[in-house]
């Protein structure tokens, strides 16, 4: 049995796989606090995680029913993109700023000045420096809290530390390093140039993590963690990488020709490649991904919160939600959102704001209301999967998951504005079952079993026949239609 760990931003969840039956056969998840400001500040205390982890463990162990000794081996998936610093006695210094912190874009924009423009930045790591990415973090840090930032002996990633946690080894691999900003996604190294843009005085690089492949271990479990989860000291701790990586792993998405989408509290679209990917552009960041490969996807940062946001604003349950959009037409009687609600990073519009466009006292209820919200986040994920079509990554399939994935009604959109086949896995925690199969893939590559991880894959991620929706033709082209009105409104906000 292997344990899967996901800490994201609203809670941390764990799974317990079994590889004999290929099930999930325990689950746990406990929330988490957010730190918000109007100044786009959005932070966790990393305490938080652990809290929240323990909490997660205890309850899947519970519900696996099953001896702990038999577990072999943990991975995690953790939120891109955040900030965790530790002192020289490896205490966190001050709250992890999130992928989705904002506050930081000035040091963004100052940075990418300093390095010669967004063509230079391209050059030195294969992609466009965002707001979101964890650069412009370290920077906000020096202009805004020099003390704190004097202390910094450690920076890491969200999945970094809680692997620290476990093992008291600082690592990272790849594909969570590629949303750093500091790091050569084409190359699989640090940018020192970066770095030095940063501070050329204090030395970074000397104060970042050793860079592993994802098929190896980042440590074993030490006795103190094993003792607080009730698991085994000793066991493999893979790797791990980021929650979108994992989630590819999660969804079989481990070669070409198999897209993701994540319906969460942001949207991805990512496809695996075998080659780097570069896109000057920057709208495609060419990640990494935690098979050795790479991941280029498109990231916005609204999608759920969008939706949860209009459903409690009209006092609507998911299944109501869902039966307004059984009810209401395309394009919504002519209203259409454009969800920017936190900023936005697809398009590269960090201090946006939402706009509701085409209201009259017709078209203005509740039921266009909801549907202008679902049709706005899902455009912009078409937009993405556009841009992954335009550079021949195009789909047979795509395997959908996040909270959004478990409204029928969504899926029938997504698959009707993208004209693609939509599957659903069956466990929809894609990103805990990742980490867990990439910790099976680690403990066998350590134990000389020389397994692929397509073959792993094939094992533990299922899907249902039932579960396919195909596209409807005549809807298709009336959602086109609906896309080229939202790329026309889209552009009056550059």
């Amino acid at each position: 049995m292997f344990v899967g760990i996901d800490c994201g931003t609203q809670s941390t969840k764990v799974v317990i796989f079994e590889v004999t039956s290929g099930q999930v056969i325990g689950r746990g998840q406990a929330l988490h606090d957010l730190i918000s400001g109007h100044d786009g500040r959005r932070e966790q205390d990393p305490s938080w995680w652990i809290h929240a982890l323990t909490q997660a463990m205890y309850t899947a162990l519970q519900t696996a029913n099953v001896d702990a000794s038999a577990i072999k081996g943990i991975g995690v998936s953790g939120q891109q993109h955040g900030l965790v610093v530790l002192d020289k006695e490896d205490r966190v210094i001050r709250a992890a700023k999130l992928w989705c912190d904002t506050s930081t874009h000035c040091e963004n924009e100052a940075l990418i000045d300093k390095l010669g423009g967004d063509d230079r930045v391209f050059e030195l790591i294969g992609t466009k420096l965002k707001t979101g990415y964890t650069a412009s973090k370290l920077l906000w840090m020096k202009n805004n809290e020099p003390e704190n930032y004097a202390k910094i002996h450690s920076i890491l990633l969200p999945h970094d530390y809680i692997n620290f946690w476990l093992s008291g080894e600082k690592t990272t691999e790849a594909g969570d390093a590629s949303g750093t900003g500091y790091f050569d996604i084409k190359s699989k190294c640090w940018s020192t140039e970066i770095l030095c843009a940063i501070d050329h005085e204090m030395p970074l690089i000397d104060k970042l993590p050793p860079i592993i492949d994802a098929h190896q271990g980042a440590g074993t479990l030490c006795t103190r963690s094993a003792q607080l989860l009730g698991l085994k000291p000793g066991i493999i701790i893979a790797s791990g990488g980021g929650d979108n990586m994992m989630g590819a792993i999660g969804t079989g998405n481990v070669a070409q020709g198999v897209i993701t989408i994540s319906l969460g509290t942001s949207g991805t679209v990512a496809a695996t490649s075998e080659i780097f990917l570069g896109d000057k552009s920057g709208e495609i960041a060419s990640f990494c991904d935690s098979t050795n490969r790479w991941l280029p996807l498109i990231c916005t940062m609204n999608l759920t919160n969008v939706t949860a946001s209009v459903q409690k604003l009209m006092n609507v349950s998911h299944s109501e939600l869902d039966e307004l959009l059984a009810n209401t037409s395309i394009g919504a009687g002519g209203l259409m959102m454009l969800p920017f609600f936190n900023g936005e990073r697809t398009p590269d519009l960090p201090q946006a704001k939402g706009s509701l466009l085409g209201i009259d006292e017709q078209n203005l209820n509740a039921g266009n209301l909801c549907r202008a919200a679902v049709e706005g986040v899902s455009l912009g994920l078409k937009y993405g999967y556009h841009l992954l079509q335009q550079n021949g990554l195009s789909a047979q399939q795509i395997r959908l998951i996040g909270g959004g994935s478990n409204s029928p009604q969504w899926l029938k959109m997504i698959a009707d504005m993208l004209n693609v086949p939509v599957v659903v896995p069956a466990e929809n925690e894609a990103a805990a079952l990742g980490a867990a199969l990439q910790a099976q893939w680690s403990y066998q590559t350590n134990n000389n079993n020389h397994s692929e991880l397509a073959d792993i894959c094939d094992n533990g991620v299922k899907f249902s026949k039932s579960s396919i929706t195909e596209p409807n033709i005549e809807n298709v082209e009336r959602y086109q239609e609906l896309f080229n009105l939202y790329q026309k409104n889209k552009l009056s906000l550059y």
